[in-house]
């Protein structure tokens, strides 16, 4: 199975999403035969756009471009992908060339943040083994990722995991419009209890598009893309009402920080979540 949105499910080496960029017929499906004979799931596109659109879709656990696609090339496509937190460094993308491959065209592919750059003729049989131990780097990555970004007594994102989110969600926000927000919250009177009883309010009352995690051992925040300051105050409210009624009138610190459009487009969206936890914690 494939690495889920929120992380949360390991990809397997035989059983990987790949995602096939070719407006070749034959070239793509013959691609195709090799690795769904291999246990490996496909999908294919056609233009530059069409995959930036499906990539961000399904979240591909590796991706095979090619060089000559019809309106952007498979180096431009790479570079965008590369661009995306979403598509880091652990993400193993192949770019394949319908003639031989020069040195120039190696090189800009490598540049771009391509793994592996293939000319004709292509091995398949060479090609496909390679593949498998892209995916098999891309498990090990994952499952180290994982380890280090959820809390396992909460099932909520770790300090580390708060930051990487951060980053995604501004991603999201600057392409979409709209602000971010952060909302911090911590125990009047720090305790196991009491923190348990506010990792399971975040768990239920949480949207599921924010990024709810602990920040220390009695601190915790929630992370909202495409909200202002207003936005910020009504999901304080709504957390404050349900520590009222689920919390047995626990009393919480809250910290509200954000950023609007403008600010966002400039500020490092980390810093949000460091200035929310050093609000709280005061």
């Amino acid at each position: 199975m494939r690495l889920a949105d929120d992380g949360s499910s390991p990809v397997s080496p035989g059983a990987g999403l790949v995602l096939i960029a070719n407006d070749h017929e034959w070239t793509a499906r013959s691609l195709e035969t090799i690795l769904v004979a291999a246990g490996m799931r496909v999908v294919r596109t056609l233009t530059g756009h069409e995959t930036l659109a499906v990539a961000a879709r399904v979240l591909p656990d590796l991706l095979i471009l090619d060089l000559q696609l019809p309106d952007i090339s498979g180096v431009n496509v790479c570079s965008q992908l590369r661009a995306d937190p979403r598509f880091g460094a652990s993400t193993p993308i192949l770019i394949t060339t319908a003639g031989p491959s020069g040195r120039q065209q190696r090189l800009a592919a490598y540049e771009a943040g391509a793994w592996e750059f293939y000319g004709q003729p292509l091995d398949g049989e060479a090609l496909l083994h390679k593949v498998r131990v892209f995916l098999a780097a891309r498990l090990e990555s994952v499952q180290a990722m994982r380890q280090n970004l959820f809390d396992n007594a909460t099932g909520l994102y770790t300090r580390a995991g708060m930051e990487r989110r951060a980053t995604e969600l501004a991603s999201e926000a600057r392409r979409t419009g709209g602000g971010m927000a952060c909302v911090a919250i911590a125990a009047v009177r720090p305790g196991s209890r009491e923190s348990d009883r506010i990792a399971a309010i975040l768990r239920s009352r949480a949207r599921a598009s924010d990024a709810a995690g602990r920040l220390g051992p009695d601190s915790f925040a929630v992370l909202a893309g495409g909200i202002g300051p207003d936005g910020a105050a009504r999901l304080a409210e709504r957390l404050r009402a349900a520590a009222a009624e689920e919390a047995g009138g626990a009393e919480w610190r809250i910290a509200i920080t954000s950023l609007d459009d403008s600010a966002l487009a400039v500020s490092e969206p980390t810093a949000l979540l460091a200035h929310a936890a050093l609000e709280v914690a005061a």
